[in-house]
């Protein structure tokens, strides 16, 4: 199997937060561009259409009797549900500048021992993208690699009266994997496809979380002992967008699978609702983004939210956990600036000098 070596032994440390950090600042570029696109299998293709459509906002796009397809941008698809696939599988693909990138991701991976598929003009097709490759990572994620890919010439048109997704440079969003074991899949990720570390907590579960661009994360993984997919997450324009989806999900039994609440690396304010399949989408707005040259990767002590994100899918044990840091985060006054977008804001008088003063000491 590729990657044995890192398999069978721990990755310390302090090379996770050094030595392929060095690695990965001194190259000129990076390979991957963003998260382009992503996949599932599920017969629900009715309820994946009313979930997607009317609550989290896609826009559904037909493709035969086996597959639906939702849009969030100028691009054809980001999003697929798969009949054809089995229930639980999935793909992620990554996007590269070119054929030449292409080709290069290809090299550096079978020189590391992966094995890679240059995938048919027919598959290529159905991602609508004009080339493609596909290999594995050491839990078996299947994961492309793309160039070219397909714009429509329609405007987007969202299911429900939302303002749009942040896409563009920073791609649709990031993707959550449980994995059974962090230490081979960080160095594989890190080492191999060239991902940055943003940061990483140990409680009150152990998570990475990794970044290809100035998004804060691309990617994440949370060590449970299984493989499997978390969530997937959508940013949106306006906070409102936000809040009114979370108004549909609590309108709908067991939909909620983690409360509104702000994150404490990120600073995205979101909720979690689960989909039809056995993973959850993140509607969230107001992501931080990052300088990725510049960026040095912490541990993180405060806890993954700030405040809310009751995570209902965590044992009783660890949400008691999770709520003695949101409590202490609260009792220490742990604050973080608000993410907003050049005229998506108006700025108010200041009329508190208690307030005035806060702000004048950085707290």
């Amino acid at each position: 199997m590729a990657f044995e070596g890192f398999q069978k032994r721990k990755i310390p440390l302090r090379f996770a937060l050094t030595g392929l950090a060095k690695v990965r600042i001194k190259e000129a570029h990076m390979a991957l561009l963003g998260l382009g696109y992503a996949g599932f299998g599920s017969d629900a293709l009715d309820d994946w259409r009313e979930f997607g459509t009317g609550l989290v906002g896609f826009q559904a796009v037909e493709r035969g009797n086996s597959l639906l397809a939702f849009r969030m941008d100028d691009r054809k698809q980001r999003v697929v549900i798969d009949r054809a696939m089995g229930e639980g599988t999935r793909f992620f693909g990554w996007e590269v500048a070119d054929s030449t990138a292409l080709d290069a991701l290809a090299a550096k991976l079978e020189a590391a021992g992966v094995k890679v598929t240059a995938e048919p003009a027919a598959l290529a097709d159905a991602r609508r993208v004009r080339g493609l490759i596909s290999f594995s990572d050491p839990e078996g994620n299947r994961l492309e690699a793309f160039w070219g890919a397909e714009t429509d010439e329609t405007p987007f048109r969202p299911g429900r009266n939302i303002s749009g997704f942040r896409t563009g440079p920073l791609g649709l969003g990031h993707a959550v994997l449980t994995v059974e074991n962090i230490d081979p899949m960080l160095a594989f990720y890190t080492g191999v496809l060239g991902f940055g570390l943003s940061d990483y907590i140990t409680k009150p579960f152990r998570a990475y979380f990794f970044h290809v661009n100035a998004r804060h994360h691309s990617l994440a993984m949370i060590e449970t002992g299984k493989s499997g997919m978390h969530h997937l997450m959508v940013e949106l324009f306006s906070l409102d967008d936000v809040g009114q989806a979370y108004d549909i999900a609590l309108t709908q039994e067991g939909r909620v699978g983690v409360t509104l609440g702000r994150h404490t690396n990120d600073f995205m304010t979101s909720f979690y609702c689960k989909s039809p399949s056995s993973f959850m989408i993140e509607c969230g707005w107001g992501g931080r983004e990052i300088d990725p040259p510049t960026w040095q990767a912490v541990e993180m002590f405060d806890g993954p939210s700030l405040w809310g994100h009751d995570r209902v899918w965590l044992p009783e044990k660890d949400r008691e956990v999770a709520r003695d840091m949101r409590m202490n985060a609260a009792r220490e006054g742990k604050r973080a600036p608000v993410q907003v977008m050049e005229g998506n804001y108006k700025l108010m008088s200041g009329t508190c000098a208690w307030w005035d003063g806060v702000r004048e000491g950085g707290g």
